[in-house]
């Protein structure tokens, strides 16, 4: 019975007892929490299911295979890390929230990719934004706030997006089952999930929501929400649009585009934020190839970013709190006072960029040669781009600008302790994966297969890559070409709903106002011309308002009688 429980059940039960439990006990309850369903999870064998019959329709809240699985320890694990990252805060109000908030949150997304059907999908969808967005409130500022409702009407408009599919499917094939879904057919019931997918994927022109909330939420807050949303929509793209080659190509464009941006980000955390767009671009590229290769790379590339990713978000948020900056035109030669977060975050950029033997490595070349092997050589050389431009925005700018560079005169101290730890276990995970791919995440990817990327031409190809990659660096630094970090709002794709849109809505809404205005004077000129009018005859001695004499009356009855037979007699 132990093994039945879905797992989302033991973190809403840990959320609830963090809300109502205090000090040392509640720092226990987050520890404990996602040990325990970490441990339920590996007892669990492939193929187990939980149902639930409702108004003859039959919800699958648990389903076991080898795609959710990966996605359940690593969801598991990011909590443990985040949670132990977050143990700090204190009794406030503020923290209790961010506690709560960050068990709901990942409760939901393992609901997710266990949900064997669309409308427990559904349900798990719109709980991961509602769970997520007090990690962005509790941050406590006009901005914060705004962004917390931008992101919320986004991800909230993505799950009507995806309700309407999933009962667009349903009515199309009778059921409600997730499994592959694809786009042949032109099915539009099939659009619509994959629309709802790239919304909260981040797809271009879709991707904003992430590049304008992540950096708004808390110094902790920001650690979960790079752990968790964006990789459920991998999931669910890898569950339901395996194979689908329009991906390959948004991917590419994916892992493109964000590296301009980022070079001119001065919010390092924003930063970041772009850099994930790029790693998801891999992942997606991953899924759209959809070979054995391809699919695990992505999955495996996703269960890396997670962790390098999160430990790059913990080290700028450590930044954060303990400086209050985070704009790299602010900081600078932070290594002499936080010498241990200095180096968690060269390992965080090692990992990103691909250093052999770091994680990143070891997922990011299966993409690439699962392109590479599938014939796309154009993508594979937009992949090889993306892969330089990351170390140059990630890898090189994120430690460079933060803890050295000019020195800005900031003297502080490393964060505490626990801060410390969980960084110190990310930045382990990072190295061992990196070292011992075999043993520790290929055994545990969803497909059969076998690959080695510690050959001669991976580790020689991606050893010349970032050395021409830092030699550029180096290059447009000294000749003050590299793009300087100014306390500057870059404009993005965003414009358009954050600028052009309300001036639109504005111009419309003018014109609407002058239309009714119009309008409305001429009819209650009318009205009024014809109140006087009336009033004129009605009212004193108008003819309407006169004494008629009662042969008058007759007479007019008489005429019109004979007017009436005048018209009816003739022939």
């Amino acid at each position: 019975m132990w093994i039945d429980i879905p797992p989302f059940v033991i973190l809403f039960v840990g959320a609830l007892l963090a809300a109502v439990t205090r000090g040392n006990l509640r720092k226990a309850v987050m520890l404990v929490t996602p040990v325990i369903g970490g441990l339920n999870l590996i007892g669990i064998e492939h193929g187990s299911r939980f149902e639930w019959e409702v108004m003859g329709n039959t919800l699958t809240l648990f389903r076991v295979d080898g795609l959710s699985l990966i996605f359940g320890y690593l969801f598991h694990l990011a909590a443990f890390i985040g949670n132990l990252f977050a143990l700090h805060l204190g009794e406030e109000d503020r923290a209790t929230t961010q506690h709560t908030s960050a068990l709901l949150y990942a409760g939901s997304a393992l609901g997710a990719v266990f949900a064997g059907d669309l409308i427990t999908m559904f349900v798990f969808w719109e709980l991961l934004a509602f769970t997520s967005v007090f990690l962005i409130w509790a941050r406590d500022e006009e901005r914060s706030y705004r962004s917390g409702f931008r992101y919320l009407i986004i991800h909230v408009l993505s799950g009507v997006i995806l309700l309407s599919g999933a009962l667009m499917l349903a009515h199309e094939t009778g059921s409600i089952e997730f499994g592959h879904i694809g786009l042949e057919g032109g099915s539009l019931a099939g659009w619509l999930i994959l629309i709802s997918f790239g919304i909260k994927a981040a797809f271009p022109l879709a991707h904003n929501w992430l590049t304008d909330s992540y950096p708004e939420g808390t110094a902790t807050g920001a650690v979960f929400l790079s752990a968790f949303t964006t990789k459920v929509a991998v999931y669910g793209l890898a569950r339901g649009y395996a194979g689908t080659e329009m991906l390959i190509y948004i991917g590419a464009v994916m892992t493109a585009f964000p590296i301009f941006y980022a070079v001119i980000e001065n919010d390092l955390r924003r930063v970041l934020g772009y850099s994930m767009i790029n790693q998801i671009g891999f992942m997606v590229t991953g899924v759209g190839l959809g070979t054995a290769l391809g699919v695990n790379g992505a999955v495996a590339h996703a269960f890396n970013d997670v962790i390098f990713k999160g430990l790059l978000f913990m080290t700028m948020g450590s930044v954060l709190h303990q400086t209050g900056r985070i704009n790299g035109s602010d900081l600078g030669g932070l290594y002499k006072s936080m010498p241990w977060t200095a180096g968690f975050c060269i390992v965080g950029a090692a990992s990103i960029s691909a250093f052999p033997l770091f994680s990143g490595f070891v997922s990011k070349s299966m993409v690439m040669a699962a392109a590479l092997e599938d014939g796309h050589t154009v993508v594979w050389l937009v992949l090889l781009f993306a892969a330089a431009g990351v170390f140059h925005h990630a890898g090189i700018k994120i430690p460079f600008f933060a803890f050295y560079g000019h020195d800005s005169g900031i003297r502080t101290t490393d964060p505490p302790k626990n801060m410390l730890f969980a960084m110190g276990l990310a930045a382990i995970l990072c190295i061992v994966i990196g070292t011992f791919p075999e043993q520790t995440l290929y055994r545990i990817l969803p497909f059969e297969g076998s690959y080695h990327p510690y050959d001669a031409t991976h580790v020689l190809t991606q050893t010349q890559l970032l050395f021409f990659g830092a030699l550029a660096f180096v290059g447009l630094q000294k000749f003050r070409i590299y793009p300087a970090e100014l306390r500057s709002t870059n404009i993005d794709a965003e414009w358009g709903y954050r600028w052009v849109a309300p001036r639109v809505v504005q111009g419309v809404g003018a014109v609407v106002a002058r239309v009714d205005r119009t309008v409305r004077g001429v009819v209650m000129g009318l009205v009024r011309g014809t109140i006087r009018l009336a009033t004129r005859e009605h009212a004193g001695q108008g003819m309407l308002a006169r004494t008629w004499p009662t042969g008058s009356m007759v007479l007019w009855v008489a005429i019109l009688l004979v007017t009436y037979l005048a018209f009816y007699l003739t022939p």
